[in-house]
């Protein structure tokens, strides 16, 4: 199993033990998402700027207007820090001290890069894609006005790290025999049923790729 490189960069200091650096497991989080928290600091000033993307490879798609600060900053080659993270349950202990969650977070590292005019349109359909799948194709493609409009950023992934909690509430010894129900709260992300345009023209049917959520 391909593995990144632990440094003192990625590895996880805090429970080091629900640390993972093999590509599959950061990988598989980041691929389950759409929405990335984007880190980066200028002149001293931090900045961490939620943005949609997509990934292939070991590559990261960042897109948005050629004016945004995100995209004027980090096209320089400067150091970024992207992370994407799914809380999947509330755990409650006996204890305040030990409630927590269960949760998915992987952070990469990185530099990105312009894509040039030639790259644009194939890393565009990426990150739509990523975001729902078959869409590039059901729907009109960026015309000229609006690529000259955007920029999109290729983000090579250097390094990267999971970390994951599942499981019950670990609480000290002695609290176990407190009369305190604790266990975990589950917490799903739903998709829930289509909801058509109002100004969608009659006759018009659901796409391929919005129908099965229509059931």
């Amino acid at each position: 199993m391909e593995q990144f490189s632990k440094t003192e960069r990625n590895t996880v200091k805090r429970v080091p033990k629900r640390g993972h650096y093999d590509k599959k497991s950061v990988y598989e989080i980041l691929d389950a998402g759409f929405i990335a928290h984007v880190g980066f600091s200028i002149d001293g000033q931090p900045f961490v700027i939620p943005t949609a993307y997509g990934r292939k490879d070991d590559q990261i798609y960042l897109h948005g207007a050629t004016t945004s600060r995100l995209i004027q900053h980090l096209q320089t080659g400067a150091p970024v820090c992207i992370t994407v993270t799914f809380v999947d349950g509330v755990v409650l202990a006996r204890s305040v001290f030990h409630h927590s969650a269960n949760y998915r977070s992987a952070v990469v590292f990185g530099t990105a890069r312009l894509a040039t005019d030639e790259e644009k349109m194939d890393a565009l359909e990426v990150v739509t894609e990523h975001i729902h799948k078959g869409r590039w194709e059901e729907a009109r493609q960026p015309n000229a006005k609006e690529l000259k409009a955007t920029s999109v950023l290729i983000v090579d992934i250097e390094q990267g790290s999971a970390k994951i909690r599942t499981g019950g509430p670990s609480d000290d010894k002695e609290d176990y025999e407190l009369p305190i129900w604790a266990g975990v709260i589950p917490m799903d992300t739903v998709f829930r049923k289509p909801v058509t345009d109002p100004l969608l023209k009659e006759g018009i049917p659901m796409p391929p790729s919005v129908l099965p959520f229509a059931e």
